[in-house]
């Protein structure tokens, strides 16, 4: 499975943000896709995940904000981010795992300016 990641950018505080996360190869043995971020010096975390049959997981810390999606047709998860805060700044990464592997794709910086 490849994972081709996109949608970051500069936003001030408040705005909103799309990241897309397209899956290629062996997406049919894809069980759950995460979205992870990690900010400078701190530890990857998971921030929010969708399974194969579109149950949904997130961070505490981005409940009522964020909103996780997928488009099958397209093997893409989508992340819509909106009410970003500066602690949202990080490098954010998409996971698909199978349940026997997982594959990363390469992350896309999210900035939120205050």
């Amino acid at each position: 499975v490849q994972l081709q990641a996109c949608g970051g950018g500069l936003v001030q505080a408040g705005g909103y943000l799309r990241l897309s996360c397209a899956a290629s190869g062996s997406t049919f043995s894809i069980k759950v896709i995460d979205w992870y971020r990690q900010a400078p010096g701190k530890q990857r975390e998971l921030v929010a995940a969708i399974s194969r049959g579109g149950s949904t997981n997130y961070a505490d810390s981005v409940k009522g904000r964020f909103t996780i999606s997928r488009d099958n047709g397209k093997n893409t998860v989508y992340l819509q981010m909106n009410g970003l805060k500066p602690e949202d700044t990080a490098v954010y990464y998409c996971k698909a795992d199978t349940g026997m592997s997982g594959s990363w794709g390469q992350g896309t910086q999210v900035t939120v300016s205050s």
